[in-house]
């Protein structure tokens, strides 16, 4: 059986990529699917849009491949994180939409539970901050605001899971509601500490535990595909969040090796080994990739709007038709002209943690044009990015010596040079960029022996190096002005957004 077969299912696309025995891509199938904006804030997706485009995305790379289920070794799942849904045990329908990641509609139970004292209890077990990005506020939102939903949770009638666990349900028709520990430990219903659901967390958010799916390890054997819309009977072996996935994907698997992921949003994670830490940097802790099948750490920091300032510039400004004509756009200039572009579209993650804030261009002039405000979108990534690795070097006391990079938006060499230049520490890219779903994908070789060991998966490794070339003061100044602009976006929505 010469491929494993991994399902990175995203927040605007679901993919499935074959990768081969030495981890190169041997096929790809991608299908996007309708984002719901129901209110100010609020962002959903139809469960039945994130599965159907799955499966569908699952039987085309077979096919585009030339390959059957009997040349899959095994099938590794990578899926956007905290995003929610609650469907009926019995009928397998969701009682809603998904609350994706990125809604903020539970800020003010957020806020309140925080003046009601609890954060920090909430912080000990499970290594994360009160933030409606989670998934706790979400499965109480649905409870408390669809009708009839919190008395069949009561009664055992209904199911918790992220992603994950929805595609799992369906892949094996309902045998199987599972999740794995780095999927459990964003939930803010995981004590990741003690390594399993936490009763005190589950009454604070007044969520049955019933509703909650059995907890497995990243690397294991979970179940065999049976449902005849999905790709044959294959072992489904590996599970993670996408950007616990793609920390693995990297081989980042000691501690101080660190990642960042460019996707829809940012995400940099550091490994920190076998022991549980706090961040002073308002950072969050969370679980990694364990092939040992004992609980690992890493520090991440989350940027809510990374490669999405892309997409906005392309469907709402029109700047462009196709999101990589950005770095054409964007080199067309010198530099950004002082403008500065803060993407705080759905507020600011990490390490700012402010849901209130907004969006804001600065800097505008008479002589501003689309690749000033185009260079300042690219170059607000890597600000962001700077931003929590700074706060990452304080709370680990080594600064890091390199950075590994990957998804979309590391492909855009202008953005990649900047960050090298910020940071002044390499920039690593690996030849292939789909690290997400080659982390699925090793997890599933390693559970099923298609590959013996990590050690193994390094020799296959190859990559490119942006080492830093600019003037260091006078990237200290563009960071500056940088953040200062975020400290004018902070707050800005506080009195009254409809969120």
């Amino acid at each position: 059986m010469p491929y494993i077969l991994a399902l990175d299912q995203g927040t605007t696309s679901s993919r499935a990529i074959l990768f081969d025995k030495q981890g190169q891509i041997a096929g790809v199938a991608q299908h996007e699917f309708p984002q719901i904006f129901p209110a100010a804030g609020w962002v959903e997706h139809d469960p039945l849009d994130i599965l159907t485009s799955q499966l569908s995305a699952a039987v085309e790379v077979l096919g585009k491949a030339g390959a059957t289920p009997r040349d899959v070794a095994a099938l590794g799942i990578a899926n956007q994180r905290e995003t929610t849904i609650v469907w009926d045990r019995e009928t397998g329908k969701p009682v809603s939409n998904a609350i994706v990641w990125q809604d903020r509609r539970t800020a003010p139970m957020c806020s309140r539970l925080r003046e009601e004292g609890v954060e920090e209890t909430v912080r000990q077990k499970t290594g994360l901050l009160l933030d409606p990005y989670f998934s706790a506020t979400k499965i109480a939102w649905i409870l408390d605001n669809v009708e009839g939903v919190r008395a069949r949770a009561e009664k055992g009638k209904l199911a918790f899971g992220t992603v994950d666990s929805w595609l799992i349900w369906n892949l094996t028709n309902g045998k199987r509601h599972v999740t794995d520990r780095t999927n459990a430990s964003r939930t803010l219903l995981y004590n990741i500490v003690e390594d399993r659901w936490d009763e005190e967390l589950l009454r604070i958010f007044g969520i049955p535990a019933s509703m909650m799916p059995e907890v497995v390890w990243s690397s294991e054997m979970v179940g065999r595909v049976t449902t005849p819309l999905g790709p044959g009977d294959v072992a489904i072996a590996g599970i993670a969040g996408d950007q616990q996935s793609a920390l693995f994907g990297q081989l980042c698997v000691g501690p101080g090796d660190a990642k960042c992921t460019y996707g829809t949003g940012c995400f940099l994670l550091q490994n920190i080994g076998g022991t549980f830490r706090l961040s002073g940097q308002r950072l969050v802790t969370t679980l990694a990739c364990s092939t040992a099948r004992k609980p690992e750490y890493a520090l991440e920091g989350s940027i809510f709007i990374g490669g999405a300032v892309v997409q906005w510039l392309r469907d709402k400004m029109c700047f462009f038709s196709f999101a990589p004509d950005v770095e054409g756009i964007a080199a067309s200039v010198d530099d950004s002209g002082d403008v500065v572009f803060v993407p705080a579209f759905t507020g600011l993650g990490a390490p700012h943690w402010d849901p209130y804030a907004a969006g804001m261009i600065i800097g505008i002039r008479r002589d501003t044009g689309i690749g000033h405000i185009a260079r300042a979108a690219i170059e607000s990534i890597a600000f962001q990015v700077a931003d929590v690795l700074k706060a990452m070097d304080a709370d680990t006391g080594i600064p890091c010596r390199e950075l590994r990079v990957d998804g979309g938006a590391a492909a855009n060499d202008l953005l990649m040079q900047f960050q090298a230049d910020l940071l002044g520490i390499p920039v690593h890219r690996p030849a292939v960029l789909e690290s997400t779903a080659l982390g699925a994908a090793y997890l599933a070789g390693l559970a099923t022996g298609f590959w013996n060991s990590v050690n193994e998966i390094a020799t296959m490794r190859a990559e490119a190096v942006f080492k830093p070339r600019a003037d260091r003061a006078q990237m200290a100044r563009c960071y500056g002005r940088w953040r200062e602009a975020v400290e004018r976006a902070k707050g800005w929505n506080a009195g009254g957004s409809g969120m």
